[in-house]
């Protein structure tokens, strides 16, 4: 039995990752488990211990939960890149320098990247496809102008 063309997973996935800042959820997830991760090294691998306290594992824990939540609810992703953005640069203080900056830059990337996307926003046309258009627009024909 043949499937149509837009049936299956990975049509349905790609249309729901359309409709929602995808990738920047995805950085700040990975950014706060990146710093999750490090606070869990060894004391010969941790650089700066910062407050090990609450505030060690809250940070990161937070840029995490921002992650997931500007995936599963894209209409507050203005608020969510902000405190992800605020978050991940707290992570420079209190855990190992931010994750040896990669969480710390995974996070700020993450958050700028869903601060900036816009929704329903017309797909960009690319320079190849602006170019053959002006191609064919030039080769076709003028109509005449309906003067003998």
């Amino acid at each position: 039995m043949s499937r149509g063309p837009r049936e299956g997973f990975r049509p349905a996935f790609r249309q729901w990752r359309g409709g929602r800042p995808f990738w920047g959820g995805l950085l700040l997830a990975l950014g706060g488990a990146e710093v999750l991760l490090t606070l869990k090294a060894s004391l010969d691998v941790i650089l700066h211990v910062g407050m090990q306290g609450l505030a060690g594992y809250l940070l990161p824990a937070v840029m995490l939960l921002c992650g997931v939540l500007i995936l599963f609810n894209p209409a507050q992703r203005l608020f969510y890149s902000v405190i992800g953005v605020l978050v991940s640069l707290g992570t420079w203080l209190t855990s190992n320098l931010g994750g040896f900056f990669v969480g710390l830059l995974l996070g700020v990337v993450g958050s700028c990247l869903t601060f900036g996307w816009l929704p329903d926003q017309e797909p960009r046309v690319s320079h190849r496809q602006r170019r053959s258009q002006a191609r064919s627009a030039k080769a076709a024909p003028a109509a005449p102008s309906g003067q003998p």
